[in-house]
């Protein structure tokens, strides 16, 4: 009777209904979409800067107070943030055999380190 439950072993309840997998799929497909756009605009950007004789501080004085490159570097990490978690609990599941709670937990507390961590540096970065 697993119809609806992912990964229903026995003397193992399962956590998460086919919906919600259904649902972490989809995000973690939007998510890499949005990915792969952030990183082909950030590595053109790297290329054009360096290419035109910006040096690293430079680059900086560039960002400063923009609003652009907060919403752009903010989006970046935010789907950082959704993306490498859904994918680390898969992982932590399937390879390792944690348990869907543990695997779960430990995959909300990489996406807030995640999150936290990359907004402060592109805090650091804008402000």
């Amino acid at each position: 009777m697993t119809h609806g439950l992912r990964n229903a072993q026995p003397g193992r309840r399962a956590v998460s209904s086919v919906a919600t997998q259904a649902r972490l799929w989809y995000l973690q497909r939007l998510s890499a979409m949005a990915l792969a756009l952030f990183v082909a605009v950030h590595l053109a950007t790297i290329v054009f800067a360096v290419r035109g004789g910006l040096s690293g501080a430079e680059i900086l004085e560039r960002t400063r107070g923009s609003w652009l490159a907060a919403t752009f570097y903010g989006a970046f990490v935010l789907a950082c943030a959704v993306h490498v978690p859904i994918g680390l609990a898969r992982v932590a599941e399937e390879w390792l055999r944690w348990s869907p709670r543990l695997a779960n937990a430990a995959a909300i507390a990489v996406g807030l380190a995640l999150a936290g961590l990359g907004l402060r540096a592109v805090y650091a970065v804008v402000a």
